[in-house]
């Protein structure tokens, strides 16, 4: 799964991070990943092309169909970003650069990355 070898560097850098907690939260992140594969599957209906047929469908239903696809595609929009956002957190474990900031370089408060594990800046960078 992931390199004892880059763990052991990381964990010299952030001093009450062990290898465990990255194992916990490289774990809560393909669950998260796995959660948003699954939301994927949902969600391919609402994203269908709708039926232009004016016998079979009115035209307040067929408007409320494309509105329901556009937001089923903004969702998918969403899911997808957030799936980047994931991987590049599970990418930070592995090079030993996960919980610090991409901007600074100061460590981001655990509280934070309990939260959300793919969070890539510090409180302070992230309100700046």
């Amino acid at each position: 799964m992931r390199a004892k070898a880059k763990r052991k560097a990381l964990m010299g850098h952030i001093q009450e991070m062990n290898e465990t907690d990255l194992d916990r939260y490289a774990a809560q992140i393909e669950q998260m990943l796995h959660r948003l594969s699954e939301d994927n599957e949902l969600g391919r209906d609402g994203q269908a092309v709708v039926s232009l047929d004016q016998q079979s469908v009115g035209r307040l239903s067929r408007m409320d169909a494309l509105q329901n696809q556009a937001m089923a595609k903004a969702q998918q929009q969403l899911r997808d970003q957030q799936k980047q956002r994931l991987l590049a957190a599970l990418r930070r474990i592995d090079e030993g650069e996960f919980g610090y900031c991409v901007d600074c370089g100061s460590e981001i408060a655990a509280k934070r990355l309990v939260l959300d594990p793919a969070v890539f800046k510090c409180i302070s960078c992230a309100n700046g």
